[in-house]
């Protein structure tokens, strides 16, 4: 017989072994606003069920054209309500299916702390030379920047300045770097912890644009991973929600 000294160690291996079977991944796709919650969605998941995300980033727009035409994800988290109703309609997910896991806030941030003052009057000045902001026909969050300058009668004046990128993330990058001075950007990107993380920002006011409802629906390929399905209920689930509102979103 061997020693239990030596039988604890094999067990506890295969306790591991065992645990890694059980373990799945999912591929979801994630509209770039979300890109830092994320991590922290899937740390949870990966601590309380074992199950591992792979994510892909991009502007909802063009994450609903890839999930139409073939790419195998498993979950997609958008940035607006229409594109998991016409994936709904599509028949590649379940009719009903979707349902909202965050609400987002448009801010204006610079990375430079005396940019943006905290009306947002910066707009009307001449201290910059370019704006960023997202592609509005692919990305919510660039759609209700446009919405904005429309809204404060400023769309003409700021139109030669306007920088424009493919996703939110990139309209972010445009900024960090400095190849724009300011820019519309998702609060969730420059917060952490429920804090500015750098530079200066305005909290665009809710009447200025429409609301960026966020829905996330579990795809037909992923109704059969567990690693999806744990995720559909982790977002689901009130455990979360603070963890979301500590990036700036409503709930």
């Amino acid at each position: 017989m061997k020693p239990l000294t030596r039988l604890i160690p094999a067990l506890l291996l295969a306790a591991l072994a065992h645990t890694h079977v059980l373990a799945d991944q999912a591929q979801v796709a994630v509209a770039a606003n979300f890109a830092e919650p994320i991590k922290a969605v899937a740390a949870v998941l990966e601590k309380t069920t074992g199950h591992t995300l792979s994510v892909t980033l991009g502007s909802t727009g063009k994450l609903y054209a890839q999930i139409k035409n073939g790419a195998p994800f498993d979950v997609f988290l958008a940035a607006n309500t229409a594109a998991p109703a016409a994936l709904e309609k599509d028949g590649l997910a379940p009719v009903g299916g979707s349902f909202t896991y965050a609400n987002g806030k448009l801010v204006l941030w610079s990375s430079d702390a005396a940019k943006v003052d905290a009306k947002g009057d910066v707009l009307k000045g001449t201290g910059f030379h370019k704006l960023a902001y997202a592609n509005p026909k692919t990305a919510p969050y660039g759609e209700a920047a446009v919405q904005t300058l429309d809204k404060l009668g400023l769309t003409a004046a700021l139109t030669p300045k306007l920088v424009q990128g493919e996703s939110i993330g990139q309209a972010f990058n445009f900024i960090h770097t400095g190849n724009a001075e300011l820019g519309f950007v998702a609060m969730a990107q420059v917060l952490q912890g429920g804090k500015l993380k750098s530079g200066s920002m305005w909290v665009v006011p809710q009447a200025l644009y429409s609301p960026i409802q966020q829905n996330a629906v579990l795809l037909n390929r992923g109704s059969n991973n567990p690693a999806a399905v744990a995720l559909i209920k982790l977002l689901q689930s009130t455990n979360i929600k603070d963890l979301i509102r500590s990036y700036g979103y409503d709930i």
